[in-house]
């Protein structure tokens, strides 16, 4: 079981990670970034929501005090995260994007010791200040910021609507189903983005012909890296995200996840021709070792005797 699991949440994390070089097909294309996400979540959104209608229609069921809930989820942890890092690779190579959203566990540890009053292990702070560090590695900081500012601060954006995403998935339990979570959530944010995205004024003869990154890379018809970012960079990989987590704690699902990070980059490179800098890879191993020491004892940690919580904190990874 526990190696299913593993497994289940490797793909997984190797499935997300395509979402963002995909993405770069449609924009070069002539989709605007949020034009992009609007078709990813409404493609995926409604792929879900007709199948659950079919094969589990329990799953869509929303009780009438989670409303709420959904719609934050919907806003924040899924249109926030989504929009924010598509924008950001327009300004920012992939792997570098990636890894600022990323640092959503550092963000989750101060929030649930400053917030939550929960007692953390040391292990928790000193990934934060190693993600922090290999966070200046990977802008050369001490050359000045040499990438985009406003990607850096879109990139750090995600990440925090992503940390969101985390302690949301730790508030609900079994009267909310994940897939129908899930499903009502990519949906959800495609209603959200409509006044954003304005589909009607959406080019959709780009998804006709093929093209090539900016950067350089392989050429591949739109409409095919389009359905490759729905059915795999989307609805497969949260299906098996969410059986991964099943069947791991939601530690060790968060940790593997995070190898879209690299996974990112890797697919980036292949497809795209984007190249990271020597310091931006060191700094961003240093990034994602910091981070995933810190979701490990943010999952481990102990609530403080005044406060009373029947579980610690979870972190679960998206990707």
């Amino acid at each position: 079981m526990r190696y299913a699991g593993l497994a289940l949440a490797f793909v997984s994390s190797w499935c997300f990670a395509f979402s963002g070089p995909m993405a770069k097909y449609l924009i070069t294309a002539g989709l605007a970034p949020i034009e992009a996400v609007w078709t990813r979540m409404a493609g995926a959104g409604l792929l879900l929501v007709v199948v659950l209608a079919v094969v589990k229609p329990r799953a869509l069921r929303i009780p009438r005090s989670r409303l709420p809930f959904f719609g934050l989820y919907a806003v924040m942890a899924v249109a926030g995260v989504q929009s924010l890092y598509f924008i950001a690779i327009t300004r920012l190579p992939v792997g570098i994007a990636l890894l600022l959203e990323f640092m959503a566990p550092v963000m989750v540890v101060a929030w649930v010791r400053f917030v939550r009053k929960v007692r953390l292990a040391r292990a928790a702070y000193i990934g934060a200040v190693v993600a922090v560090v290999g966070l200046g590695i990977v802008v050369e900081a001490w050359q000045g910021v040499r990438l985009d500012a406003l990607g850096l601060l879109l990139g750090l954006l995600a990440g925090a609507c992503c940390a969101g995403y985390f302690l949301m998935n730790d508030s609900f339990g079994d009267d909310v189903d994940p897939l129908g979570l899930i499903a009502w959530g990519l949906a959800g944010a495609a209603v959200v983005l409509i006044p954003f995205a304005r589909p009607w004024d959406i080019p959709w003869a780009a998804f006709t012909v093929s093209a090539t990154p900016a950067e350089g890379g392989q050429t591949l018809p739109v409409l095919a890296a389009y359905l490759w970012m729905v059915l795999i960079a989307t609805v497969t990989a949260y299906i098996l995200g969410v059986n991964a987590v099943r069947r791991l704690s939601a530690a060790v699902g968060a940790t593997v996840a995070s190898l879209e990070v690299i996974g990112g980059a890797v697919v980036a490179w292949a497809l795209v021709g984007e190249t990271l800098g020597g310091f931006q890879i060191v700094g961003g191993l240093i990034v994602l070792s910091g981070a995933l020491l810190a979701q490990t004892a943010t999952a481990s940690a102990q609530p403080s005797p005044a406060v009373d919580l029947e579980e610690p904190v979870a972190v679960s990874g998206r990707g």
